[in-house]
C-alpha cells in the first residue's frame, strides 16, 4: 500500500494524473479508516479536476469538503468543485442551469471562506457567470423583435431593463423596445393606432433622455417624426 501511495504522488507531481488515478482509486477502499486517507482523497479528487473530468472533479471535491471539514484543505477543494461547475458553463445560446450552480457554488465559498485569498477570484468569476445570464436573457428578449412578434418583445425588453438598469445592452434594449412599439402601433387595427402611436412617442422620450448623444438617437428621432405624423392623422 505504501508503495502505491509513494507511487501515486510520485506520477502526481509529473503531472501523469491518469496513472495517479488508477493507484488513487484502488487506494480509498484500502485506506478508508486510516490517518492516509484524507490525503488519499484530496489526491484522487484534484486528479479528476487536474484531468479535466469536471462532474467526477465536481462530484468528489465537494465530498472531500464534506467528509473532511476541518481539513485547511477544505477551502481550497471547495473553491474548486466551484471552478469545475464555471467550466461546464455553457456558450450563453444554450441551456444556463450549470452557470447558475456555479454562481451558487462560488457563493457558497464567500459564505464559509469570507476572508480567502481566493475571494477576489471567485467575486471575478461570479461576475463573468452573470455577465453571461445578462447576455442570454438580452437575447431572449431581442428574439421577439427579431421574430416579429412586437408585443413580447415590448414586454420582454422592459423586463430585461428593470432586471439589469446598468446593463451594457441597455441602450440597445431600449432602442429596440422603441422600434418595437412604433411596429406594433403600425400593424394594429385602426382604433388602436392613436393609442399606440402616442406610446411610442413616449418610449422615443425616455429613449432620447437617456442617450442623448447616442448613435441611434438618429434612428430614433426618424420614428418619432413618423409616430407624430400618425398621431396627427389619428387626432384628425
Amino acid at each position: 500500500m505504501d508503495l502505491k501511495y509513494n507511487k501515486a504522488i510520485e506520477y502526481f507531481g509529473e503531472e501523469d494524473y491518469y496513472k495517479s488515478l488508477t493507484l488513487l482509486e484502488e487506494l480509498i477502499s484500502l485506506t478508508r479508516g486510516t490517518q492516509r486517507a484524507e490525503d488519499v482523497y484530496y489526491y484522487y479528487a484534484k486528479s479528476h479536476y487536474a484531468v479535466r473530468d469536471y462532474y467526477l472533479g465536481n462530484y468528489y471535491l465537494k465530498n472531500f469538503t464534506k467528509t473532511f471539514a476541518t481539513s485547511p484543505r477544505a477551502e481550497e477543494c471547495l473553491f474548486l468543485a466551484a471552478e469545475c461547475s464555471y467550466q461546464l458553463s455553457p456558450n450563453f445560446t444554450l441551456d444556463q442551469t450549470d452557470t447558475k450552480l456555479a454562481i451558487d457554488q462560488y457563493q457558497l465559498f464567500l459564505d464559509q471562506y469570507p476572508g480567502s485569498n481566493l475571494k477576489d477570484s471567485a467575486n471575478h468569476r461570479i461576475e463573468a457567470l452573470h455577465a453571461k445570464l445578462e447576455r442570454k436573457d438580452f437575447e431572449n428578449a431581442k428574439q421577439f423583435y427579431k421574430t416579429i412578434k412586437y408585443k413580447a418583445a415590448i414586454s420582454a425588453l422592459g423586463e430585461f431593463l428593470k432586471a439589469y438598469p446598468i446593463s451594457e445592452y441597455r441602450e440597445e434594449a431600449h432602442f429596440l423596445q422603441l422600434k418595437s412599439h412604433y411596429e406594433y402601433a403600425l400593424g394594429s387595427v385602426e382604433e388602436k393606432k392613436l393609442e399606440r402611436f402616442r406610446a411610442t412617442c413616449e418610449t422615443y422620450r425616455t429613449f432620447a433622455a437617456a442617450f442623448p448623444n447616442s448613435e441611434r438617437l438618429k434612428g430614433a428621432t426618424s420614428i418619432l417624426e413618423k409616430s407624430q405624423r400618425q398621431v396627427e392623422k389619428y387626432t384628425q
